[in-house]
C-alpha cells in the first residue's frame, strides 16, 4: 500500500513537472553574422568582394537592386505555447561597396534599428475571362491531334 502511495506521487511529480515544463518557451537561432575581430579585417577603401568573401563568406542575402550591399543577418526567435514566434533579437552586418567593387562603409545594426515592412499581398488573377476549369477541358477537345500525339511529330 505504501510503495502504490510513493509511485502515485511519483507519477504526479513527473506529470507537473512535464506540464511545468511544456509551458516555458523555448528559442530558436538564425542565421550569421561575422565575429567582431574578423569584422575589425576588412577596411572600407582597400578590401574588395573577393577579399570579404575570403575572410568573413559570402552573405546568404544581398542587396536586392544590385550587389551594392551585402547582409549578414542573425536572429533569436521566442517561442511560446501557441503563440506566433516573437523575434527577441537580431543583429545585421551591412557592407556596402562602390561601384568598382570596393569596400565602402560596414554598418552594424540591432533589433532597435529595424522598421516593420509591411507587405502588400496582391494577387493574380488566374482566370481573366472566368471560364471554367470544365469549359477550359472541354473546349481543347477539337485542339489535339490525336495522330500527331502518337507519332511524336
Amino acid at each position: 500500500m505504501i510503495r502504490q502511495l510513493r509511485g502515485g506521487r511519483l507519477i504526479l511529480a513527473g506529470l507537473l513537472a512535464l506540464g511545468v515544463s511544456a509551458c516555458a518557451a523555448t528559442y530558436t537561432n538564425h542565421g550569421y553574422i561575422p565575429p567582431a575581430e574578423d569584422l575589425e579585417m576588412i577596411l572600407p577603401g582597400v578590401d574588395t568582394r573577393d577579399s570579404v568573401a575570403e575572410t568573413i563568406g559570402r552573405p546568404a542575402a544581398s542587396g536586392i537592386v544590385s550587389e551594392s550591399t551585402w547582409f549578414y543577418v542573425a536572429s533569436r526567435h521566442r517561442h511560446f505555447t501557441y503563440n506566433a514566434p516573437e523575434v527577441v533579437e537580431r543583429d545585421i552586418v551591412a557592407i556596402s561597396f562602390d561601384s568598382r567593387g570596393t569596400v565602402e562603409n560596414i554598418r552594424e545594426l540591432g533589433l532597435e534599428d529595424g522598421e516593420i515592412v509591411r507587405f502588400s499581398r496582391r494577387v493574380t488573377e488566374s482566370n481573366i475571362q472566368e471560364v471554367t476549369f470544365l469549359r477550359q477541358l472541354i473546349g481543347s477537345v477539337g485542339r489535339v491531334n490525336i495522330a500527331e500525339a502518337l507519332n511524336g511529330n
